[in-house]
């Protein structure tokens, strides 16, 4: 099964770069976006053989996930089930036979760290959302996760140590979700390999690949033996991250 995850920074701009043929290009089981930044009805956007859901942020033009998927899952959720974590329409959980697909789009920290206190709160409550669903089968997780967990993961660790995306803290919270029993798909397939999935639109920052890995396939540990590929489409533009792949037998 191949599934493809990509922030696509607003799909109804990236739809106007291509979107379309890159989707049917990929051909993918399962194709999860984030960051949609839409509201139900501005886009109608199908594709033969696809099922769609979709998850809006209350805000407009802010947020919002969405998952195209060729299987029918048993059931679909929306959320983790906080109120106050679910206004933003963040995560799209899909239910199927063998595994859970979690497609997420996880807080943005912001300049200063702003946000970081409420970024801690949703990590610890996305972590607690996420057993739950392990306690019961295979949970595959994907999406933008706003965090390069080590220093391989973006191009300037030491000049972004205190910076939202890098900070002690919000490490340390990926740190614990991996110990919860998840595995990082690209680089446990990838182990020195430097490969970014993000770049600021600032400073010509793609052009010179200086990058942050914040786009994820995290892969629960009772399904880790079926990880059979996982992929970085850097060459892929029309939004500031690009796609990422993972294959599972």
């Amino acid at each position: 099964m191949k599934f493809i995850s990509w922030n696509v920074n607003g799909l109804r701009a990236c739809a106007g770069k291509g979107f379309a043929d890159i989707f049917k290009a990929f051909d993918a089981d399962f194709f999860c976006l984030q960051e949609t930044k839409m509201q139900e009805g501005q886009l109608d956007l199908e594709f033969e053989g696809y099922e769609s859901y979709w998850n809006y942020a209350e805000k407009k033009g802010y947020s919002g996930t969405a998952i195209y998927s060729k299987h029918t899952p048993l059931s679909v959720s929306y959320g983790i089930g906080i109120p106050e974590h679910d206004t933003e329409g963040r995560v799209i959980t899909l239910e199927m036979p063998d595994f859970f697909l979690v497609c997420v789009y996880v807080p943005n920290s912001q300049d200063g760290l702003r946000r970081l206190d409420y970024r801690m709160q949703w990590e610890d409550a996305f972590r607690t959302y996420l057993k739950g669903l392990m306690a019961k089968k295979g949970v595959i997780v994907c999406g933008d996760l706003n965090v390069a967990h080590e220093p391989i993961d973006l191009k300037n660790p030491a000049t972004n140590h205190f910076n939202a995306g890098f900070s002690d803290e919000e490490r340390g919270k990926f740190s614990e979700l991996l110990a919860s029993g998840f595995t990082d798909s690209w680089r446990s397939l990838n182990p020195d390999k430097v490969k970014y999935s993000w770049w600021s639109y600032r400073a010509n920052a793609r052009a010179n690949n200086a990058g942050w890995r914040i786009d994820y396939f995290l892969v629960s540990d009772n399904l880790k033996s079926r990880i059979a590929g996982a992929e970085i489409h850097n060459d892929i533009f029309g939004s500031d991250h690009c796609p990422v792949e993972l294959n599972i037998d």
